[in-house]
């Protein structure tokens, strides 16, 4: 083990207009033969083939528990949290919020439904429009919001979650919408059932609103989209929400829903949970079920929760989470719980930090969550400094199997639809065509070697801390819109600490700590031990009891 810190940024041309619309068609035509070679000494692919790994690959991070589980299963509804987070400044209207106003005779979840359709369609116009969604059913979800009235005035709600609305991202199916998975050409026709966490949530009676928007076929983390827009972050509309989930954080971050589900295969739900000031968690692999998740990154895909405080997400996470018969990576886990999770007394908690890589990040950024340390440490956690070789191997054997993939996925359709991608997706689309079979299987071994470096670092530490991203929601710039725009750079900075959580298939995740002077947030990330999410929403809730939240500059209030 080389106890050597070996992450770097990088300066790559930032490209937009015609300048990328020029280097897309080269790299996709004859002349890619005379490109490849210096882009992929650029992003480290020439490295990786000259290192040797002597381990036998890992082709899926599964965390094995005993026995297989045979049935579905979920967190018991006795654990599930009974009481709204009470946050610090602003509060993000919850999930009990809107039971208790519906309990109350003071709105229904039709009343609600009719504001946030009116919403929606208010925040879509002007010269700054959030796009948070892709598709809205407006018939069903005013049908979905009257029967949901009707329960809860017989007293018979299926549960807290009832008539409260929730944003699904365009990855996952839900009825009766098609899947496009943020493409112009896919899912041209409405799906035959819904997602294991879609079915779970709406048998839990939640509002489904719509198909929350997503960066094409989540092969980027800014949020831009060509075909359905780009979101906009609502702390401020100049800047990204960051993506992949983004539709999701933008219709949280502005009051369209309290919880929205993402999917995250390379930080692609604590990212944007991170740039709009909100939790994030991406359970560790195979905890919740990937069932009806289109099957972009198999071996590095997750389905989570996005909310405005703690306890959404730990209620969002204990519908969701747990075995389920059609996804078999599921069943190797044990049986969900959250216990413990609002135990606020972190007294001898080990809190692993790798310094070099801590503070690999805007000065911003850094001292936001080297405060939040500090908060920890008062609230009696023990700060342990660690070291987690290979992190360089790490990011682009990431680079190498997610795109991998992501070209496997959709081989068959490259030829006939190639160019009806977003200008970014092709360009990467077309790179991640020249990887090879031994490139794959090279990340593989890597992946092995950084599961054993992070179960070494366990050994000493119950949970490692890292900020979220190494910089805030970067600036739409003017030549980005709308056709997109190639920034490699930011995306290495964007990416830098969350790749590790996917490679692992360990839990994570982000939550804010603060804001930079130009108000935008700052999210602190928390990586557990397998199965450990209990802890990670302790960690978010007890940043909760300091961390003074502030209010988006975009927010609609539905109560």
């Amino acid at each position: 083990m080389k106890d050597v810190y070996d992450l770097k940024s990088v300066k790559l041309p930032y490209l937009a207009g015609g300048i990328l619309k020029l280097f897309t068609s080269l790299v996709e035509g004859p002349l890619r033969g005379l490109l490849i070679p210096s882009l992929f000494e650029s992003a480290g692919v020439t490295w990786l083939r000259k290192q040797t790994y002597d381990e036998a690959p890992t082709y899926h991070p599964i965390h094995y528990a005993g026995e297989l589980q045979k049935e579905a299963s979920a967190v018991p509804e006795k654990e599930w949290p009974r009481a709204a987070s009470s946050t610090k400044g602003f509060q993000f209207a919850s999930v009990y919020d809107f039971a208790k106003a519906y309990r109350d005779g003071k709105t229904t979840p039709e009343e609600v439904a009719q504001k946030v359709l009116d919403s929606i369609a208010a925040s879509d116009s002007g010269n700054a429009p959030l796009r948070a969604f892709i598709a809205v059913n407006r018939e069903d979800v005013m049908r979905q919001a009257r029967e949901s009235t009707q329960r809860i005035k017989a007293r018979k709600a299926l549960s807290i979650f009832d008539g409260v609305p929730v944003a699904i991202k365009d990855e996952l199916d839900m009825t009766p919408y098609p899947t496009t998975a943020g493409t112009a050409f896919l899912g041209k026709t409405p799906v035959a059932e819904d997602a294991t966490v879609v079915a779970r949530l709406r048998s839990a009676g939640a509002l489904l609103i719509g198909k929350a928007n997503m960066h094409e076929i989540g092969i980027n983390v800014t949020g831009l989209n060509p075909h359905h827009g780009s979101t906009r972050n609502p702390y401020n509309t100049d800047h990204y929400t960051g993506g992949s989930s983004s539709g999701p954080a933008t219709a949280v971050a502005a009051g369209l829903v309290p919880v929205a589900i993402g999917a995250d295969g390379g930080g692609s739900i604590r990212i944007p949970s991170a740039f709009c000031g909100l939790v994030g968690l991406k359970a560790t692999f195979g905890r919740i079920s990937e069932f009806g998740a289109y099957p972009l990154c198999w071996s590095v895909a997750h389905v989570g929760p996005l909310a405005g405080s703690a306890t959404d997400a730990a209620l969002t996470y204990a519908v969701i989470a747990g075995p389920d018969p059609k996804d078999p990576m599921s069943l190797h886990q044990p049986l969900p719980s959250i216990k413990g999770w609002d135990n606020l007394k972190l007294k001898g908690l080990k809190i692993g930090v790798y310094w070099p890589w801590f503070r690999h990040a805007d000065a911003e950024v850094v001292a936001a969550c080297e405060t939040m340390l500090k908060e920890y440490e008062k609230m009696g956690c023990e700060i342990v400094e660690i070291t987690i070789p290979d992190l360089e191997a790490n990011r682009v054997a990431h680079i190498v199997t997610i795109t991998s993939e992501m070209v496997q996925s959709l081989n068959t359709t490259y030829d006939e639809h190639h160019k009806k991608y977003g200008l970014d997706v092709r360009t990467n689309l077309a790179l991640a065509r020249q990887f090879s079979a031994k490139d794959y299987v090279q990340s593989q071994r890597i992946r092995t070697r950084i599961i054993n470096h992070f179960n070494n670092a366990f050994k000493q530490v119950d949970v490692i801390l890292t900020p979220t991203t190494a910089v805030p929601a970067p600036e739409i710039k003017k030549g980005a819109l709308p056709d997109g725009d190639s920034d490699l750079s930011t995306t290495i900075e964007i990416m830098r600490f969350v790749t590790a959580g996917n490679m692992t298939g360990l839990p994570a995740i982000s939550f804010p700590v603060g804001y930079t002077q130009k108000g935008l947030p700052i999210g602190l990330q928390v990586i557990g031990k397998a199965w450990d999410e209990s802890t990670l929403l302790r960690m978010a809730l007890a940043a909760e009891q300091v961390v003074e939240r502030k209010a988006p500059q975009v927010h609609y209030k539905l109560l």
